[in-house]
């Protein structure tokens, strides 16, 4: 069996992070489940070197990174970027083409969400930093990837950037749907920010963290320096917060263990359909018969 090409796009342009490695071993996790570890994992520094993969790699998962999403206007890396999403679009929308998989996170969200014109992309008031409930919509509740999660979920949120003014007769152009928003703050007057869309069957794009890894995050966390720095920008409170639902079973546990696991199942198995494996009651998968 030809095995599929995997890519990770990184758009973290060398800054320190957890979120690339995590990425890279659940699709290598997938490579060992699927292909023996026969199935390549791809990385292409995007913001740091204007590397974008090419349309053989059949699964692609767009990091997160720091800083604006308007930084790479202008620059090649963005232009760059820019195109290939065009041709994988163009690749995946094609009648009777193989299809083109594409899981888009925080800032590669931000930017994808720029590139289709779907929302306003705009500084929050505040940053949102922990483990926060996300709301799901009615379309949410029903799509295959976040059913499993319950409404509402809690994943690691972590930006300064959100997605408002959602253009919803450009996104049902796209054959897309909004999934999820950010948690219910009655008492704050500003619009709730976009949480996760699908622009298409083979298409998601989410703005928090579901590659979060519990094992990473807590060891990332009671690190001396980083807990001083938590506490110092946000609290005990926060801080406490974090680690209480790093290991919650029904919190950041249950994320990283559904969402970018079941999205890459159904692109092995609508890839290569002999793979398909069934799915338990609780949305696990189970082993894949290779």
């Amino acid at each position: 069996m030809r095995p599929i090409r995997f890519a990770v796009v990184d758009m973290y342009a060398g800054y320190p992070n957890q979120g690339l490695a995590c990425i890279v071993e659940l699709l290598r996790q997938t490579s060992r489940r699927y292909f023996a570890g026969a199935a390549p994992v791809d990385v292409f520094d995007c913001r740091g070197g204007g590397e974008v993969p090419s349309l053989a790699h059949e699964v692609v998962i767009s990091s997160g990174g720091p800083g604006s999403p308007y930084e790479g206007v202008g620059q090649e890396w963005e232009a760059a970027y820019f195109r290939y999403l065009e041709r994988l679009w163009g690749a995946d929308q094609a009648v009777g083409a193989s299809p083109r998989f594409l899981f888009a996170i925080c800032h590669s969200f931000e930017l994808v969400a720029r590139f289709f014109e779907l929302a306003e992309v705009i500084p929050r008031r505040s940053p949102s930093y922990g483990i926060l409930p996300v709301h799901l919509t009615p379309e949410g509740t029903a799509d295959p990837l976040f059913a499993p999660l319950g409404n509402p979920f809690l994943a690691a949120d972590f930006r300064e950037w959100q997605v408002v003014q959602l253009r919803e007769e450009r996104l049902a152009k796209l054959g897309g749907a909004l999934l999820a928003r950010e948690k219910i703050r009655p008492h704050v007057p500003l619009e709730r920010s976009v949480m996760a869309l699908r622009l298409s069957p083979h298409w998601v794009g989410v703005q928090f963290h579901p590659e979060a890894e519990p094992a990473r995050m807590r060891a990332l966390f009671t690190r001396p320096e980083k807990r001083e720095e938590v506490l110092s920008r946000h609290g005990e409170q926060k801080y406490a917060a974090i680690l209480e639902l790093i290991d919650d079973p029904d919190g950041l546990p249950r994320t990283y263990a559904t969402l970018l696991p079941r999205f890459l199942h159904t692109a092995v198995t609508t890839l290569r359909p002999e793979l398909a494996t069934p799915v338990d009651e609780d949305g696990a998968i189970c082993a894949a018969a290779t």
